[in-house]
């Protein structure tokens, strides 16, 4: 995947990248209730603007993008079947160049994000429970 593929989010991508923000979300999170994301849409979708994102952008196409806030990564999605082409990979990669150190929280059951974050040398550091929902998780850490 190339870097070049990879810019600053614009305010005209808002639709499209939440769009991938809840279908991700609840693709990759089956043990919770759809509901839990539906419902958190709308306040999603006022914050995401203040955080720094990044969108992966092929032909016009948005197929990714990775939200930060100062060194934690609010998350990193990959639209639909586009997942494991290395568009994640890339989005890590890009901000891994841009901080000395990252940090993000990710649900115990999600081993598929467990396993990715792993072996991009990320290590768990804490664990706890998420009160919205009560499922646990893992506070990983990475730094260079």
């Amino acid at each position: 995947m190339k870097i070049d593929n990879i810019r600053e989010y614009k305010s005209k991508d808002l639709d499209n990248i939440m769009e991938i923000w809840v279908n991700t979300n609840i693709e990759a999170h089956n043990f919770i209730d759809e509901n839990y994301w539906r419902n958190n849409f709308d306040m999603v979708k006022e914050m995401m603007p203040s955080a720094e994102l990044y969108v992966f952008d092929e032909d016009g196409e948005i197929k990714g993008f990775v939200g930060l806030m100062e060194n934690y990564i609010a998350g990193i999605f990959v639209k639909g079947n586009n997942k494991s082409k290395g568009i994640g990979k890339s989005l890590l990669d890009f901000i891994k160049e841009k901080r000395e150190e990252l940090n993000l929280s990710v649900y115990e059951k999600n081993t598929r994000a467990i396993e990715f974050y792993k072996r991009e040398g990320f290590v768990v550091v804490d664990k706890n429970i998420e009160e919205d929902n009560d499922e646990v998780e893992f506070l990983m850490s990475w730094s260079k």
